[in-house]
């Protein structure tokens, strides 16, 4: 059997570039967690997060973003957006404004089990 023949879309050497890096790149690698990526500063600071969430604030071609990471030290969220964007791209690592415990954020509860019926 033969595949069809088309013309692939075009993409730029710099869209192949980015690409390959979101490939290669993994957070968990580095001991982090990105909760919102791209995100609004009012999204960020929601209460509904978790208390080991940081809001991380970079520069990457000349555009600011914010995004929401957590990780139990401030080091490796600071070593993965050196190592993902480069030298001068990290402009500040804030606290983040969340409530919930880090062992509960993202559990869900567990549904009550039905009572028998006496017959």
């Amino acid at each position: 059997m033969t595949a069809p023949v088309g013309k692939a879309p075009a993409t730029t050497e710099r869209e192949l570039d980015q690409k390959k890096i979101e490939d290669k790149f993994n957070a968990s690698d580095y001991s982090c967690e990105i909760i919102l990526e791209k995100t609004t500063e009012d999204k960020a600071q929601d209460k509904q997060f978790p208390t080991d969430a940081f809001i991380v604030k970079y520069v990457v071609d000349g555009e600011n973003y914010i995004d929401l990471t957590r990780s139990e030290k401030m080091i490796n969220i600071f070593d993965m957006y050196y190592d993902r964007y480069g030298k001068d791209a990290l402009q500040k690592i804030d606290y983040g404004y969340g409530n919930i415990r880090p062992n509960l954020w993202g559990v869900r509860a567990i549904p009550p089990k039905r009572k028998k019926r006496k017959n």
